[in-house]
């Protein structure tokens, strides 16, 4: 592909860690000053945007649900949701998509949404809980390990490709947010995954170690590689577990702008969704003393040896962390696209129905999954 850059226009777009919000806070984005709230503007901010037909947990009538359950390399389970077309030919080899939710949700929290979506047009596909989130197997729970997560989406290639109804030669993925970085992570070293398309793309490496727009020193990084190790130790004497930021459990005047979008979206009914067994306290939030394995997560090293199978990156061209579809578009080989959503945010690609170009992710797994 040639002039690949493309803008996706929607003039009706809204826009509106460490610890996720400490991590946040070092950066350019995360800082801008909001200026005194009063009580009724912070009530305001509580109620979940519906807007550009936000729906998260939607349904379809035009396809069936299957619960399933898989092992990994490691024997541990994944579990996730098989989405078939209605009226699918079970006789015959169709492509295949697994889809990754973010960093910290479950797969109930726009992977669903997505593999709903794209089964709709005609694909078989599969959103999956990573190991140690969701309905996944893995002690400790929200335990952080990128090398189990890419082994995830490789044990769905097995799972898929083991079906009757699957061509096992044509299996993509999509990974949204932090599974962006997961996915391409498999991808390099499993060329069954035949197409990789990432949407609000999160480099979780890059981001605990330099935070966004490199805002974050080494110095701040050793420190908080400290930390975990100290934590590490109080929970081998057998202090209970830490949980790091994640999303903000409540609005304040203080909240920064970034806050305030995962916010909308994780603690609103918008696209709030606790698993049995969690608590609203510890969902989005990974461990501590875990946390620092991202640190050695490089995710786009070697990203152009995936070609010449394809890739897609979307973003919007609002979202604070395009930098990092960005940065993936720049390293990787050709055939690739980067596709700017106009006037799109970060979250507003987990469920904005109004702003998700479905058309361009129909095309690109059109065209590269036979």
């Amino acid at each position: 592909m040639t002039n690949n850059t493309i803008q996706y226009d929607d003039t009706n777009a809204s826009s509106t860690g460490i610890d996720r919000r400490n991590l946040l806070k070092m950066t350019g984005a995360g800082v801008a000053a909001l200026g005194a709230m009063s009580m009724f503007d912070i009530m305001e901010a509580r109620a979940q945007d519906m807007s550009n037909g936000a729906s998260n947990f939607y349904t379809s009538d035009k396809v069936t649900l299957h619960k399933v359950t898989f092992k990994t390399q490691y024997q541990t389970s994944v579990v996730g949701n098989l989405y078939l077309p209605k009226g699918l030919d079970r006789a015959a080899k169709s492509p295949a998509i697994i889809v990754g939710h973010p960093m910290g949700a479950v797969k109930e929290q726009s992977a669903n949404f997505y593999a709903t979506k794209m089964a709709e047009q005609g694909f078989v596909a599969m959103s999956i809980d990573l190991p140690f989130w969701g309905e996944s197997e893995g002690q400790s729970r929200n335990l952080v390990s990128p090398e189990a997560y890419a082994e995830a989406f490789s044990a769905g290639v097995d799972f898929l490709g083991s079906s009757d109804f699957v061509d096992r030669q044509n299996i993509g993925a999509i990974g949204v947010c932090g599974s962006g970085s997961f996915v391409i992570s498999a991808a390099k070293i499993d060329p069954r995954i035949k197409a990789v398309a990432t949407v609000s793309m999160y480099d979780m490496g890059a981001a605990f170690r330099d935070a966004l727009n490199k805002s974050q020193t080494v110095e701040q990084r050793k420190q908080f590689i400290a930390t975990a190790a100290e934590q590490r130790w109080a929970e081998a004497d057998g202090a209970n577990i830490q949980y790091i930021g994640g999303t903000t459990l409540e609005l304040t005047a203080e909240t920064d702008p970034i806050q305030r979008e995962f916010y909308d979206f994780y603690r609103t009914p918008r696209g709030e969704f606790t698993p049995a067994g969690v608590t609203r306290e510890t969902t989005t939030k990974p461990m501590l003393s875990s946390s620092v394995k991202f640190m050695n997560f490089y995710p786009f090293n070697d990203i152009e040896t995936i070609s010449p199978r394809p890739m897609l990156f979307i973003s919007g061209d609002q979202a604070h962390s395009k930098e990092f579809s960005q940065d993936a578009y720049n390293r990787a080989s050709e055939p690739k696209e980067l596709v700017w959503v106009k006037g799109a945010g970060h979250v507003d690609l987990y469920d904005r129905v109004d702003l998700i170009p479905f058309d361009k992710l129909k095309g690109f797994f059109d065209q590269h999954l036979a």
